[in-house]
């Protein structure tokens, strides 16, 4: 990655209405989440009462920028039935919500008209685009920054247009 990419932490601390995060895969092989990944497809699950378990920095800087007034929104489509991998981040969105994130999902055959832009991306505040790149085996690749108004207006719009059609992580049943 170019030391020239600010880091997200930089970035969403510098963003002060809104951050929308569209991912469009059905599985990501992060680094970060291979242990819990593992751990979850041998049974392990958060126990919601116990927040001191499953409470980790990434929720402390949402809870943060919340309270900033940021609305942050993560929207994920996902074919049906869903993968193994879905499954787990489902199983643990509590853990979002809780921090102050608004998650939708959508069903993939529900995207079939939207014009969705070729990789997941982080929006902060209708004008900066993160793209997040990933090798076909789901790993990450570089990160890429734009604030370039066509970009962010094409992820504006296809994350709205996801946003209205998706169900709200409280109502959505796992296919």
């Amino acid at each position: 990655m170019s030391s020239s990419i600010p880091t997200f932490a930089e970035m969403i601390s510098k963003c002060s209405r809104s951050a929308v995060h569209l991912e469009m895969r059905d599985a990501y092989a992060v680094d970060y989440e291979k242990g819990p990944f593992a751990d979850w497809k041998r049974g392990f699950r958060h126990d919601l009462a116990d927040q001191a378990s499953w409470w980790r920095p990434w929720l402390d800087l949402m809870q943060e920028t919340v309270s900033r007034g940021v609305v942050v929104r993560r929207a994920r489509i996902v074919s049906e039935p869903v993968s193994q991998y879905t499954r787990f981040l489902y199983d643990g969105t509590f853990t979002n919500v809780a921090a102050g994130e608004q998650v939708r999902w959508l069903p993939r055959r529900r995207a079939s008209d939207i014009a969705l832009p070729g990789n997941d991306f982080w929006l902060f505040d209708e004008r900066v685009v993160r793209w997040n790149h990933f090798a076909g085996d789901g790993t990450a690749g570089d990160k890429e920054v734009t604030e370039e108004p066509a970009a962010a207006k094409l992820c504006a719009d296809s994350f709205e247009a996801v946003w209205s059609r998706a169900v709200p992580h409280d109502q959505y049943e796992i296919r």
